[in-house]
């Protein structure tokens, strides 16, 4: 006796894409998952019993139903927790760039005082310190402003809070 039925390739598509969706690839693998496990369905009624693998199709549809589920409960879990992080990077790198003008602030300054024989208590200005700055001077990133007063003191950003050598 030959059995004729053969199972619908759309049902193991369901299940393969519904696992891969729920373990490793999201939505990109749970909503064809979905797509395929209601078409084998429709397809495997519709064939009057040549067609079989309705309970794949029905687990590839279950697991790709889940795995959209946790998408939706996971997505803003996840966005909450990057995004401080993301804030906090960007606020690190504004004060990393801060330090590294001031940096070059204090090294035209002294290079000024070198040049002019000027000492510590020598008072000094941006504009004398601007053609010792390859791009002129530089702007905090932070939207604070840099100041130098004596040749003996470092030069400082109005940001304070880390803005600081």
């Amino acid at each position: 006796m030959t059995d004729d039925t053969r199972t619908a390739p759309g049902a193991i598509w369901s299940l393969v894409l519904g696992i891969l969706g729920l373990m490793c690839i999201g939505p990109f693998g749970a909503i064809p998952a979905v797509i395929c496990g209601h078409m084998s369905l429709s397809k495997i009624k519709r064939s009057a019993g040549a067609l079989t693998g309705d309970g794949m199709a029905l687990a590839g549809l279950i697991i790709g139903y889940i795995s959209i589920g946790l998408m939706v409960v996971l997505l803003p879990l996840y966005a909450a927790i990057a995004i401080p992080s993301f804030v906090r990077a960007r606020e690190m790198s504004r004060q990393n760039a801060c330090i590294n003008h001031l940096r070059m602030s204090d090294g035209a300054k002294d290079q000024w005082a070198s040049e002019n024989g000027k000492t510590d208590s020598d008072t000094v200005t941006s504009e004398n310190c601007a053609p010792y700055m390859k791009n002129g001077w530089p702007m905090c990133p932070a939207g604070g402003q840099y100041s130098v007063t004596t040749v003996g003191e470092d030069p400082a950003c109005s940001v304070g809070a880390g803005h600081s050598l």
